[in-house]
This record gives C-alpha cells, structure tokens and sequence, in this order.
C-alpha cells in the first residue's frame, strides 16, 4: 500500500491559562492520501482550524503542540526544529487561510510577495519567478495579471485578496495544501472556479489537500473523505459517501439535517439542542452526551473510536437507520 502524504498519530494541542489547561485539540488521527480531499467539519469552536495549526507548527506559546506521529511523505515532523519547518512551509507544505491579510504584507507589491514564494524554495531567476507569479494569478481568475502584479493589497477588494492568498499558496505545488475555509469571501461563480481548481491540481500533481469548513455542500463536492470534529475530538470519519449518507454518529447525523437542502419547503430546520462546550467545561466522556438524544449513563466514559472499513465513529449508541433503531 501507498504511504499516505500526511499522516497524524494522536495529536494534541493545550493551552495553559489562568483558569486550567485548554486542550483545543485531543486525541485526534487521521491519514490523507496522494491526490485525495479530505474534508475537516464541524461547528465553529470544535478545533478544526488549530489542527491545521498545529500541522503546520504555527501554534505559539503558551500553546504546545504534541503528537505520537505527524508524517509528511514518511518524514516525521513532530518535534522537528523551526528551522526545518520553516523550509518545508510555502514548498512542501502550504496553508491558504480565512484571512488573506495574514497571508500577505500591506506594505509589499504583490508582484513581490509572490516572487519571493518562488525564490525562496527554487534556483529560478526574477523573469521565471515573475512569470510563474503571473500565471498564478491568471489560474485563480484574475484579469490582466500583469497589471495587477504592481498593486498593493489595500487595492484589491477582500475576495480579490483571498485569491492572491490562494495563487501563492498554489505556486509550488506542495504535496500538501491545508485549506482553512479559503473561499468564505468569494462569489459562488469564483468559488466554484477555485474548487475546481484545486481539485485539477490534486488530480494532476498528486498534492493532498485538507480542506477546513463547515459547508457541508462544499465537502459533498469536492471531497473524497470527511472527518467530523465536535469540541476537539473527531467523532466520525470516511468516505464523503459513508459519513454523509450513513451518519453514525448522533451529531454528524443533526449537522446533515440542519442542512436547508435536506428540509421540504416550509418545515422549520432541525437544530441541535444547547451549545458546543467550553474546552474547559467540556463534559467527561462523550463530549456530545449533554446535546445528544441517545445518551445514557454509559456514555459518562469516554467512547473508543468503532470502525467499520474506512468508516469510524466515537459513539456507542450509533445510529442504524437501515437496520430499524
């Protein structure tokens, strides 16, 4: 079998502050192959963004980052050196983020910004450099490139930012792409453009992409397998087709029906009961018992990760519907 481009063994993320340790991330695995889309979900606050952090090693103090195993094409990078970090972030491994301002500098010209992406990692000269940046920019939809390679950021619109961000994130075709809901700030006809293109580029260049979000219509198109986090922990994971039409776990299954697309017009939408926990105040055991319907007492101990195949859930009264309960 074809080692997987990441690899994550039981990571974990704390914070220590005045009022305890918060673990943002806890106890979560995961495997992403060449060429595949892994689509990270759940609600805002469950942990999907500080795992694409943590990945990438741009977790600061008081935060610490630790993990059995965090491989990249078979290289451990759990407990590697900031320097070497450093090298393989923007080459090999790259982060496209919510907001493009912490991507780009509002003091450099764009053309700049992303010449120095390619001139960090390759042997090319400024005129190659200048050409990849511009037909970077094309790639993501942008109209006269070479024009807008003399402009500042401050002269783009927020969607116009979002796809520069994008464009250097694509530059050097790393073997991994970490996507934290990159294309919030996009009409539907760019977004529809970008995805596209991402999906092209994993297809072409064999790059894995792990895509952050919690749009489920978005996942159902673009990936191929899904993890579903709830306050820190993944609670299910599979293929899109799995988890999506087969829901176990209780809380995946309430995220699908609160989707409007799966209520008939007029019927009020489904909503999960109560709020996502504090990492603080996050109960023992199943962290959804306090919201889920079909908690009992045994779900006062934490629930071991059941796997079916591909399929896995965090739950022991996992949803049946094909067998009646």
């Amino acid at each position: 079998m074809e080692e997987p481009v990441l690899a994550v063994e039981h990571l974990r993320t704390e914070f220590a502050t005045a009022a305890g340790v918060v673990r943002a991330v806890d106890d979560v695995s995961f495997t992403v192959a060449r060429g595949q889309i892994m689509g990270l979900v759940g609600e805002s606050g469950s942990g999907k963004s500080m795992t694409g952090y943590s990945i990438m090693a741009l977790v600061d103090p008081p935060g610490r980052v630790m993990a059995d195993s965090i491989r990249l094409n078979g290289r451990e990078l759990a407990g590697l050196p900031a320097q070497d970090m450093r090298k393989l972030r923007g080459e090999r491994i790259a982060m496209i983020f919510q907001d493009p301002m912490m991507t780009l500098n509002p003091v450099l010209r764009i053309d700049t910004q992303m010449m120095e992406a390619v001139l960090a990692h390759h042997p090319v000269g400024k005129q190659r450099a200048r050409e990849m940046a511009r037909d970077g920019l094309a790639r993501v939809g942008i109209a006269a490139p070479d024009e807008r390679l003399l402009a500042y950021p401050h002269q783009f619109s927020g969607g116009m930012r979002q796809r520069v961000a994008i464009a250097i994130a694509l530059l050097n075709k790393p073997d991994l792409i970490i996507c934290d809901e990159p294309t919030t700030a996009l009409d539907v006809t760019t977004q529809n453009q970008i995805l596209y293109e991402m999906q092209t580029l994993c297809r072409e260049s064999g790059s894995a992409l792990v895509w952050i979000t919690h749009d489920l219509a978005v996942v159902a198109g673009l990936a191929d397998t899904v993890a579903v986090m709830y306050a820190g922990q993944l609670v299910e994971q599979g293929t899109v087709r799995e988890v999506l039409e087969t829901p176990r776990h209780p809380y995946t299954r309430a995220l699908i029906a609160s989707a409007p697309s799966r209520n008939p017009r007029g019927r009020p939408l489904a909503q999960i009961n109560g709020m996502a926990p504090s990492p603080l105040t996050a109960p023992s055991g199943c962290r959804f018992r306090d919201r889920c319907p079909r908690a009992t007492d045994i779900c006062a101990t934490p629930p071991p990760m059941y796997e079916d195949g591909s399929h896995g859930w965090r739950c022991f009264h996992p949803v049946f519907e094909e067998q009646g309960r």
